[in-house]
C-alpha cells in the first residue's frame, strides 16, 4: 500500500483544516491547483517543525557533559536499555519510548541527580517512561507494573509521582516534543516519490531511529536531521532507491535542514550499523523467573532537597510475589 503526501499532510494539521486542504473544495475546483496548494502547505509545516525541535532537545553541550565524564554515560545507557526493553514488553509505540528518552535527556540537561546511587537514575526512568506512557497510549500498566524487565528497585507509586511532578516542573510542562518521527513519512516521500517503499522506509527507520537511541554520540544531532539520516539509511537497502541514496542532496527537501549535519549523521548511523553487524549485539542478562528487589520509599524529592534530602525504608524481611515475576516488600516489617 502506497503513501502520499496527502497522508503525511493529514497528519500535521488539525481535522477541520486539512480536511478543506485536501480535497480541494475550499480552494479550487482544479485538482492540480490543490494539491500544490497541498504541498506548500506542507512543506511550510515541515520547514515550522524545524524551527521549533530546538526547543525540545537537551543544550549543544549535553553530550561534551558524557564525553567529559560530568555525566555518567554508563548509567544513561542502562536506562535507556531498560526503557526499550519495557517498550517491547507492553508493545508501546516507538514514539512512547522516544519522547521517555528526550524527558530523561532533557531533564538531566536542567537538573543534577545525587551520584552516589542508583536508585535516583531509576526512579527518573521511571516516571519518564510514565509520563510518556500516558502522552501516547490508549492504555497502560500500573506504576508497579511498569517497572519489570531488570529493575534492581521498586518504587512506591506515590514516589514516582512525585518524580513526575519534578519533571514536568523541570521541562514547563512542555511534553508534546518534536521528534524524528514529525519527519519521517515527509522525508520518505522525498525519496520515494511513487509510495511504492514508503511503508517499508517509515518502518525501517523507525528501527533505526530505536536503535541507535542509546548511543550519547546520536544526541549531536537534531531530530529532523537524525530522521533524514535514518530515511536515508533504509533506503540504501532497497536496490531500486539505492542509487538515489545522497546525503549532500537531503538539503533540498526542506527549508532548515543543512547538509553537513545529514551527512555526518548518516556516516555515524552506517558506522553503528557496521558494528552491530561484525560485533553482534550485547547479550542480554539472564533473569532468575523470581528475584529479590529492593523497594524504596522516598519520602521527599525535591528540586531543592534531591541531591541531599532522602529517606528509604529497609529492610525487606517479609516478601510476597507481584504479577507472577516480581517480589516487593509486604509493607510489614520494620522500618526506619
Amino acid at each position: 500500500m502506497s503513501i502520499s503526501y496527502s497522508d503525511c499532510l493529514s497528519d500535521l494539521l488539525c481535522e477541520e483544516d486539512s480536511d478543506g486542504i485536501l480535497s480541494g473544495d475550499s480552494l479550487s475546483p482544479n485538482r492540480s491547483l490543490s494539491e500544490l496548494e497541498s504541498l506548500a502547505v506542507l512543506d511550510e509545516t515541515i520547514a515550522e517543525l524545524i524551527e521549533d525541535e530546538k526547543d525540545f532537545v537537551p543544550g549543544l553541550d549535553y553530550l561534551s557533559r558524557y564525553r567529559s565524564q560530568l555525566l555518567d554515560p554508563s548509567a544513561r545507557e542502562e536506562s535507556v536499555a531498560w526503557i526499550l526493553k519495557v517498550h517491547t514488553y507492553y508493545g508501546f509505540q516507538p514514539l512512547t519510548a522516544y519522547l521517555a528518552v528526550n524527558y530523561m535527556d532533557r531533564f538531566l540537561y536542567s537538573h543534577s541527580l545525587p551520584q552516589t546511587d542508583e536508585w535516583p537514575m531509576q526512579l527518573l526512568s521511571v516516571a519518564c517512561l510514565s509520563l510518556a506512557a500516558k502522552m501516547e497510549e490508549p492504555l497502560i500498566p500500573s506504576l508497579l507494573d511498569l517497572q519489570i524487565e531488570g529493575t534492581k528497585f521498586i518504587f512506591e507509586p506515590r514516589t514516582i509521582r512525585r518524580m513526575e511532578h519534578l519533571v514536568l516542573t523541570i521541562l514547563n510542562w512542555r511534553l508534546r516534543s518534536v521528534t524524528p518521527f514529525s519527519f519521517i513519512c515527509f522525508f520518505a516521500c522525498k525519496v520515494d516519490p511513487s509510495g511504492s517503499c514508503i511503508g517499508y522506509l517509515i518502518s525501517r527507520s523507525t528501527s533505526i531511529i530505536l536503535s541507535d537511541i542509546q548511543e550519547a554520540s546520536i544526541l549531536e544531532f537534531r531530530p529532523s536531521c537524525t530522521a533524514a539520516a535514518a530515511v536515508l539509511c533504509a533506503a540504501n537497502e532497497i536496490p531500486s532507491l539505492i542509487f538515489l541514496v545522497n546525503p549532500e542532496h537531503a538539503e533540498s527537501w526542506c527549508d532548515g535542514l543543512i547538509k553537513e549535519e545529514i551527512t555526518c549523521c548518516y556516516r555515524l548511523m552506517q558506522n553503528l550499523a557496521l558494528l552491530k553487524n561484525t560485533k553482534g549485539r550485547r547479550p542480554r542478562k539472564v533473569l532468575p523467573p523470581f528475584r529479590s528487589t529492593t523497594r524504596l520509599r522516598v519520602s521527599r524529592f525535591s528540586d531543592d532537597s534531591a541531591s541531599s534530602s532522602s529517606s528509604i525504608s529497609l529492610p525487606y524481611k517479609r516478601k510476597r510475589k507481584l504479577n507472577n515475576s516480581l517480589w516487593v516488600d509486604d509493607g510489614k516489617g520494620s522500618s526506619r
